[in-house]
């Protein structure tokens, strides 16, 4: 069996493809897992800076997948009890707030189908790249069930306005590339061809800042988007910038801007490619 998640990692940079093809790269408990393990082995991880996270074929992720759930469901002879159901429930959601809780910038590059948990992962991401044939949605309450689900109602206000999120939200409509460029939800449209070399250039960039920066950068915004006032967000960038100024790190930015070169902020490593669970 192949595995579902796909890991290669190249000086700095974690590549990550969710690994299911044939069933759009929906999520079923073996890749459920290997995020949660892959996203939590990042908290304390100094090595990765920047993470690349994207589906294999022709899709992103099309959500749960339904159909492995059913078929876990047809030989019992009742449903699953609260306990267990929001354990399964509690378990994606897991997922999302790994990914805010890691200090690496995620760029996920959208194409295809986004749909429900799909969605979300786009959502719980950095920065969004889409192709013209991405369609993204939150699949939920056309299931008969809530529409706001694994963060979607915390991240689509934050991204697109109240607006536009009770839209997606309540009626479970597919938004397009184009619309989503327009709304800010993603930060550049491209053809399917184009997806890899489009996400270069803010790689290069967030690698050429220093690993101490980027990884407060990050933290700043997490505390940003939900800080009570902008004393509260200043303070936060202050004592930021004073740590940041007091690093190996800030006195090689600096020598670098007056040498006119590139920094080198820590010893390269050789790529290396491993299989997730």
């Amino acid at each position: 069996m192949s595995q579902p998640l796909l890991i290669e990692r190249d000086d700095g940079v974690d590549r990550v493809t969710l690994n299911r093809p044939d069933s759009l790269n929906a999520l079923d408990p073996a890749l459920i897992d290997a995020l949660n393990d892959y996203f939590q082995g990042l908290q304390r991880n100094r090595e990765t800076r920047v993470v690349v996270l994207r589906g294999a074929g022709q899709n992103f992720c099309a959500g749960l997948d339904l159909k492995a759930a059913m078929a876990r469901r047809a030989g019992q002879q009742e449903p699953p009890g609260v306990t267990e159901s929001l354990d399964s429930q509690r378990r994606i959601a897991d997922i999302v707030m790994l990914m805010r809780r890691c200090p690496q910038p995620i760029l996920s590059l959208v194409q295809g189908a986004a749909a429900g948990g799909g969605f979300a992962l786009a959502l719980a991401s950095d920065i969004r790249i889409a192709t013209k044939s991405a369609r993204m949605n939150c699949a939920f309450i056309k299931l008969g069930l809530g529409g706001c689900d694994i963060g979607t109602s915390y991240f689509l206000p934050r991204l697109v306005g109240v607006s536009v999120a009770s839209e997606l939200i309540l009626t479970g409509r597919f938004i397009g590339a184009e619309r989503a460029l327009a709304v800010g939800l993603v930060s550049e449209v491209v053809t399917e061809d184009k997806l890899d070399a489009a996400a270069e250039p803010y790689v290069e960039a967030m690698m050429t800042a220093s690993p101490v920066g980027l990884r407060l950068s990050k933290e700043c915004l997490n505390m940003s988007v939900d800080a009570g006032s902008l004393e509260a967000v200043i303070a936060m960038e202050d004592r930021n910038q004073v740590l940041c100024s007091r690093s190996e790190e800030f006195s090689e930015g600096i020598r670098a801007f007056l040498e006119k070169r590139k920094p080198v902020y820590i010893k390269r490593r050789t790529r290396t490619i491993r299989k997730g669970r």
